[in-house]
């Protein structure tokens, strides 16, 4: 399988492991990216086994309108059974490095709701030290140039993501350099910064598990 395969076998294989929690009731969520589209396509096959969803991004919210899945906004919503988003890195403890998207703060929120986290990614987002991928970090606009000298602090390299603004009107700035041998301490730390609307480290609340696509299938990690 290639890499498109991969990740449309991991939507596939996403939908197949939630479809039996759902109910006529049940609310999913989606998350961002192209990985979240092939599931956001497979999703829409089992459409009328479910209520309808609450979306990471206004991307997310259109593909899936376009599908005609009901999309609810998450202040409306009362129990999230399950929330499936793809991920830039994982490690073995399934902490995550999301935001290459720049969706990382409506995921986070949508994640921290949830009572299960399915991540879903192709082999090559798994690392055994989190940090080759740049680390999105979501920032007020006009404390840009204050975050990036605290990031500096931290041990990284900070670059502003050119031409970006995110749903919520921020900026992003990608922190390069990093080895991240603490996730949550860096998560907590980098979050702490006065400007910081919060980071790409899904950490203190890591998914629950990872559906790996691979060319011999898609494998089931736990932490």
């Amino acid at each position: 399988m290639n890499q498109a395969q991969m990740k449309q076998a991991v939507g596939q294989a996403a939908v197949e492991l939630i479809r039996p929690q759902l109910d006529s009731d049940s609310i999913v969520g989606v998350g961002t990216g192209s990985t979240a589209n092939c599931f956001i396509d497979a999703l829409a096959q089992i459409k009328t086994e479910f209520d309808g969803a609450v979306a990471s991004s206004e991307a997310t919210a259109a593909r899936l309108k376009s599908h005609g899945i009901p999309v609810y906004d998450l202040n409306t919503v009362s129990n999230l059974d399950v929330y499936v988003d793809g991920a830039d890195e994982s490690d073995h403890h399934l902490h995550l490095i999301k935001g290459g998207g720049a969706a990382l703060t409506r995921e986070k929120i949508v994640a921290a709701v949830a009572k299960t986290f399915v991540c879903i990614a192709d082999q090559s987002k798994l690392v055994d030290v989190l940090g080759a991928f740049p680390l999105p970090v979501e920032v007020i606009p006009m404390a840009r140039s204050h975050v990036a000298r605290e990031l500096v602090k931290l041990g990284g390299d900070p670059v502003y993501r050119e031409g970006c603004v995110t749903d919520n009107g921020n900026i992003i700035l990608d922190v390069h350099n990093l080895s991240i041998v603490d996730p949550a301490q860096l998560e907590r730390d980098i979050n702490a910064i006065v400007g910081v609307v919060t980071n790409g480290l899904f950490a203190a609340r890591p998914a629950d598990v990872l559906l790996l696509g691979t060319p011999d299938g898609v494998k089931t990690l736990k932490p």
